[in-house]
């Protein structure tokens, strides 16, 4: 059985940066073929698709957040985590980790706030 958890400050001031990590368990985040993404549900609102690394390392972002995100791996943990940096209280919601077609996180909230 696939399980995820995000782990991470759940406080951010404006301006800096928001770094989420996600341990997998249950599978290897180097299987051919998977993917590992996160998402956020900022408060009142819908799910946000943020962007996902590949079973290779190529990386996939969504344009409206490209240009802030960042996703990288570490295969020797089995982790792969999130950096969105010039954070805004707009970047406050709740995020997730998961496994294209699969399982996800819990997620964690995170407060962007001075």
């Amino acid at each position: 059985q696939v399980q995820l958890q995000e782990s991470g400050p759940g406080l951010v001031k404006p301006s800096q940066t928001l770094s989420l990590t996600c341990t997998v368990s249950g599978d290897s985040i180097t299987t051919s073929y998977t993917a590992w993404m996160w998402i956020r549900q900022p408060p009142g609102k819908g799910l946000e698709w943020m962007g996902v690394i590949g079973y290779d390392g190529s990386n996939y972002y969504s344009p409206s957040l490209k240009s802030r995100t960042s996703i990288a791996r570490d295969t020797a943990k089995n982790q792969f985590s999130l950096q969105l940096n010039s954070v805004t209280p707009e970047d406050t919601a709740v995020y997730y980790c998961g496994r294209r077609g699969g399982e996800w996180g819990q997620g964690t909230q995170v407060t962007v706030s001075s």
